[in-house]
């Protein structure tokens, strides 16, 4: 039985789980806001760029804490 492979290591996502946690000022809002993203990255169609054997709500968090640790890629 072969294993599915994330991109990252989970003491990668496990360290951008808790930066964002951290940066949060409510925890339950943070969550409610990674789960919304995931959902609405489910249902959007990937890039041929984009990993489809990642789970949405793992692309979520790693797509927030990119926002959080650099703003520069979000743009005005």
């Amino acid at each position: 039985m072969l294993k599915k492979r994330s991109p990252f290591d989970n003491n990668q996502l496990m360290r951008r789980t808790e930066e964002l946690i951290s940066a949060a000022s409510n925890r339950y809002r943070i969550t409610v806001q990674v789960a919304n993203r995931a959902q609405r990255r489910r249902f959007e169609e990937f890039d041929a760029l984009d990993d489809p054997k990642m789970k949405p709500v793992l692309r979520a968090i790693i797509e927030m804490s990119d926002e959080l640790t650099q703003p520069e890629i979000i743009g005005e």
